[in-house]
């Protein structure tokens, strides 16, 4: 399982080298070999499940990987829709990675990590970010408008689902946080 998750993550620098690739439809093979790298996130959960390997490292790396696919895309994404309807997304997206990652590492220090273990609305966000990623990178000249305004929309839907999770994990983390 955790071969899978770091072959996550030497996916990131070829989904941006061909992202800014010169090579025929280069947007589709990202978005391709990115939506790939996303599929690899439940891969690896449900090997390590699956052939009873989970590992500290395993708990580790998969996290950081799936936060290091997600804020590379979303900052590759920025580039390409530089305006404010786009970038204010992309900033609530990321950080809502940083926050949640950093209350993790909190509430592990505190031996409570269980209380802000992923949830449904964490893994809701997850797959309808992914899409919406792998269709915006997927996007070219000749895509049809309604293909673009779905990954828009999709990215809207997956910044409230962001916020949503966020404040479901800072709702179970609160008490700790306070100190209780």
């Amino acid at each position: 399982a955790n071969i899978v998750t770091v072959s996550r993550v030497f996916m990131i620098p070829i989904v941006i080298i061909l992202h800014y690739s010169d090579l025929p439809h280069h947007n589709l093979l990202a978005a391709g070999l990115f939506a790939i790298a996303s599929l690899t996130d439940w891969l690896d959960g449900y090997l390590a499940r699956k052939l009873n390997q989970t590992s500290d490292f395993g708990a580790f790396l998969d996290p950081v990987a799936d936060k290091l696919l997600v804020v590379m895309a979303m900052v590759l994404l920025a580039a390409n829709h530089p305006s404010i309807w786009f970038v204010l997304p992309t900033a609530i997206i990321i950080a809502r990675e940083v926050f949640v990652s950093a209350l993790r590492e909190w509430m592990a220090n505190s031996n409570q990590r269980n209380l802000v273990k992923v949830g449904y609305i964490g893994k809701v966000k997850t797959t309808v970010q992914m899409i919406a990623i792998t269709i915006l990178l997927a996007v070219e000249a000749s895509t049809p408008e309604a293909i673009v305004w779905l990954g828009y929309v999709l990215i809207y839907v997956s910044a409230v689902f962001s916020l949503w999770s966020m404040l479901t994990y800072l709702s179970a983390a609160l008490p700790t946080l306070r100190g209780k």
